[in-house]
């Protein structure tokens, strides 16, 4: 059994492991309750989306949040752009807890960050709820007046096109025609890309969600595709299984079970152990897209209107998601490493970049200073 003091220390070493604060958050009146992680902001404030989920723990939580708000420092650093990592994840069930003044108080909590975070769209968040926010803090994306509106759009997007990305590096074609894609979880990213599957002549669609509503939606959206149980879509063959919902969904036991070619999609933290089962995958001959780097259609959504939102310009950010993943590809093969540590590589190597770039710039400041006086 625990003592009252282990939570505590277990809290206080995610510190010794790089992040830099860790905040607990609770507003009793509206039953707002949850947690944000700052993983880093050596190249800028962090910025990270909220998620809104039914945690079974306060534990559960914390372990989520924090590996969520290190994959958004990489992904911020692979896609290019010069912010840091952050995460808030809320515990509750969103059904129930959602309102108005629930998710203005949380506004009031963001703004009382003073711009250390910035924040958006994720798992069970919605544009109306970031409305609301809104009118509390000049630090969330994804509303209407700043330009973009819902993030959820250049993440499918995002996602959409790092699916060619792969079908390129797996089979050489550049289209997803003739293929089979398995999704599992069909939320509003998997939505908003149908779109942009229906340009294809795909072989066929199998998917899956917890939520029967979205399955209801998801349908209506593409009559013809074959909903499975969830214990069921792990197994079935397909060119792309695409996971969409919670991380942590390739492990021990669903990697035998898969029988596919690729791995793409916009859940974040797929790989439940990533040196574990980023190997297990390579061994399979299964190709992982990395997810930090193609689901981050919606933090390029957000960076844009942080410098001041144009269209045209967040979306070539977006499309330029085919070359970083192909560039991640070419690191694999000619390192022999599994992709998710050609994907860290290319991050951390940014990252040291800048930061080396900017103590140069300081140097020669100070040397200059010093020889003028």
């Amino acid at each position: 059994m625990k003592k009252k003091n282990d939570f505590t220390n277990e809290v206080f070493s995610y510190t010794n492991e790089g992040f830099e604060q860790i905040i607990y958050f609770h507003n009793k009146s509206t039953g707002l309750k949850g947690i944000t992680c700052i993983h880093d902001t050596r190249l800028g404030p962090s910025c990270g989306g909220t998620r809104f989920y039914n945690y079974e723990s306060e534990e559960e939580a914390l372990y989520d949040v924090t590996r969520l708000a290190k994959g958004m420092t990489y992904k911020n650093a692979a896609a290019g752009l010069d912010i840091g990592g952050c995460k808030t994840v809320i515990i509750g069930d969103p059904k129930k807890l959602k309102s108005e003044e629930f998710f203005r108080a949380y506004g009031r909590y963001i703004q009382s960050l003073k711009g250390r975070v910035y924040t958006g769209q994720d798992m069970n968040i919605t544009l109306k709820d970031c409305e609301h926010m809104d009118k509390e803090t000049d630090y969330v994306s994804g509303v209407l007046r700043k330009g973009a509106g819902s993030t959820t759009i250049l993440t499918a997007y995002g996602t959409y096109v790092g699916m060619k990305a792969a079908v390129k590096e797996k089979y050489g074609q550049d289209n997803l025609d003739g293929l089979t894609i398995a999704f599992q979880g069909v939320g509003s990213v998997v939505q908003e890309m149908v779109k942009h599957l229906k340009k294809h002549d795909l072989r066929r669609v199998y998917f899956t969600d917890i939520d029967q509503e979205k399955v209801e939606q998801f349908k209506k959206l593409l009559p013809l595709a074959t909903y499975v149980e969830p214990d069921e879509i792990y197994g079935k063959k397909c060119e792309i299984f695409s996971p969409n919902a919670i991380g942590a969904i390739i492990n021990d036991e669903t990697i035998p079970q898969l029988k596919a070619d690729i791995i793409a999609g916009a859940a974040n933290n797929v790989l439940e152990d990533e040196d574990k089962h980023g190997k297990m995958l390579e061994e399979k001959g299964i190709l992982y897209a990395p997810d930090f780097v193609i689901n981050a259609g919606g933090v390029i959504n957000v960076y844009h209107e942080m410098v001041g939102y144009h269209e045209p310009s967040a979306i070539q950010t977006t499309e330029g998601i085919y070359d970083r993943l192909m560039e991640i590809f070419k690191i694999s093969k000619e390192e022999n490493i599994p992709t998710f540590k050609a994907a860290n590589i290319m991050a951390e190597r940014r990252i040291q970049r800048l930061i080396d770039m900017r103590q140069d710039t300081v140097d020669t400041r100070q040397r200059f200073q010093w020889n003028i006086e």
